[in-house]
């Protein structure tokens, strides 16, 4: 992605400028990412830890995205009481958290969010409920959470590791780094997408563009 920014700053005269960054860092609180997790950093003040508040990477950074890890579509059966506070993952209770955190974002109207689609797992790692889950969780973020016209933007990962296939409730074998993490095949073919996807945030594109940047 570095060397597709570089080249596009070339040909565009552009000085876009991109990084990463391990979060939550697993020093200060546990290496976790899911809903309740961003929810209780950037809301509930991360219990003590030391995290980066949002306070403080919007006053850094132009464009922050953030995603999950694939356990997030370890989604179990709601129980019809939905607990911000909580981190059973339930659909009912990411909705809540993500409610939350899209308020918290639109606290801050000058920097933009990226969101991804919650990553996919392999069929041999999880059932066909729990993946139909995963898949309500992306489509409900993607066509009722997201709205136009704000500061939040959605990647849709899920499309492109799924590719649709099987009620997109699956990360394919083919793009399976031996478990449910992606391997350099995907992650090579959607870079260039992924950072386009940036650029049309960056550019006023972002609820014209591609979900995919594809």
């Amino acid at each position: 992605m570095e060397n597709w920014f570089s080249n596009y700053n070339t040909t565009n005269s552009t000085n876009y400028q991109i990084s990463d960054m391990y979060f939550p860092s697993g020093n200060t609180y546990p290496w976790d990412n899911y809903p309740y997790d961003y929810w209780n950093i950037w809301i509930n003040g991360g219990g003590g830890s030391q995290e980066p508040s949002l306070e403080t990477l919007t006053a850094d950074y132009d464009v922050i995205v953030w995603k999950h890890c694939f356990p997030v579509s370890d989604i179990e059966a709601d129980t019809g009481h939905p607990d911000v506070t909580s981190g059973h993952q339930t659909l009912e209770n990411y909705k809540a958290q993500y409610a939350a955190l899209k308020t918290k974002m639109h606290e801050f109207p000058n920097t933009r969010f990226i969101v991804w689609t919650a990553t996919a797992l392999l069929e041999s790692e999880t059932t066909a409920v729990k993946g139909d889950r995963a898949q309500e969780f992306a489509n409900w973020v993607k066509n009722t959470w997201d709205e136009d016209g704000d500061n939040i933007f959605v990647w849709d990962f899920r499309q492109l590791e799924t590719e649709g296939l099987n009620g997109g409730r699956y990360l394919l074998t083919k793009y399976s780094a031996g478990d449910s993490h992606p391997n350099s095949t995907l992650a090579n073919m959607i870079a260039p997408w992924f950072s386009q996807r940036i650029v049309d945030v960056i550019e006023g594109r972002g609820d014209s563009g591609s979900l995919t940047g594809h």
